[in-house]
């Protein structure tokens, strides 16, 4: 996952068993002595108490009995307790160290929150923001992610007229990949102007292709456009036709798409 950047401070997020781990050590490394803030927190009876409550909440595995031990002796001026101690007596999962590349001290986000708090009650308040951004971001990827993949769906759909139409049996298999090729581009020209080849003329510094840049409404129309590709090239429709209807297509559902988009927003 991305790192996110919060009062100048780049704070990494990792993902452990499908949830979100933030660093501790990020948080703190801009500040004056900052990693001894994580142990000073630990020692904190009230941090002990919310790590266990936490632990039980929602680790089977946690050890409560090593825990009560450990709460009895929080407060104490003797009491010290280390990140890796807390792990390996209770079993905890809501607190980790990591090591390598990305190393460091990682709590489960609800922790990190609590953790943000005792450090700086506005840093906290910018790292909740920052986090929900990250979300909000996760979010529409998987929206354009899906789309994408009802795009490659419905390319099958396209690329069987194709070879059911429109491939004679005598064709060589490079010259059945030009005719693929140009089918895809009669889209391309009715969605975007343009043909893939031109777009990658025009943009060497990008690695992918031109839907791969699509926006997710272009990706909506473009996955009806490869059914009625479809349907024009098995009613035998010649290919310039096609290409003016598909056309005209797009740029009524790209309009009625960018409609919709606005009504949401202004809601």
């Amino acid at each position: 996952m991305k790192p996110i950047t919060v009062k100048e401070t780049e704070v990494s997020i990792i993902i452990i068993n499908e949830k979100d781990y933030i660093s501790l050590t990020d948080m703190v490394r801009n500040i004056q002595n900052g990693l001894s803030l994580i142990e000073k927190w630990l020692r904190n009876k009230n941090t002990i108490e919310f790590l266990g409550i936490w632990e039980e909440m929602y680790n089977s595995d946690f050890n409560s009995l090593e825990f009560e031990g450990i709460k009895s002796e929080a407060g104490l001026n003797r009491f010290i307790l280390s990140v890796k101690q807390w792990t390996e007596k209770t079993n905890s999962k809501g607190i980790i160290a990591k090591a390598g590349r990305y190393g460091g001290t990682y709590a489960h986000k609800d922790i990190a929150f609590e953790f943000a708090s005792w450090v700086s009650p506005e840093f906290k308040l910018y790292l909740l923001k920052e986090f929900q951004r990250l979300k909000e971001e996760e979010h529409k990827q998987i929206g354009w992610s899906a789309k994408r993949e009802l795009a490659n769906i419905n390319y099958h759909i396209h690329t069987d007229a194709i070879k059911q139409n429109l491939i004679p049996l005598e064709l060589k298999p490079e010259q059945i990949s030009i005719v693929y090729a140009n089918e895809a581009d009669v889209l391309n020209m009715a969605l975007f102007g343009i043909t893939a080849k031109y777009w990658r003329d025009e943009n060497p510094q990008l690695k992918w292709n031109i839907r791969d840049y699509a926006t997710i409404n272009e990706l909506i129309c473009l996955s009806n456009m490869e059914n009625i590709n479809a349907l024009l090239i098995n009613e035998g429709i010649p290919q310039k036709e096609r290409l003016i209807k598909l056309n005209q297509i797009a740029i009524q559902q790209m309009r009625i798409l960018q409609n919709v988009e606005n009504r949401k927003l202004l809601n």
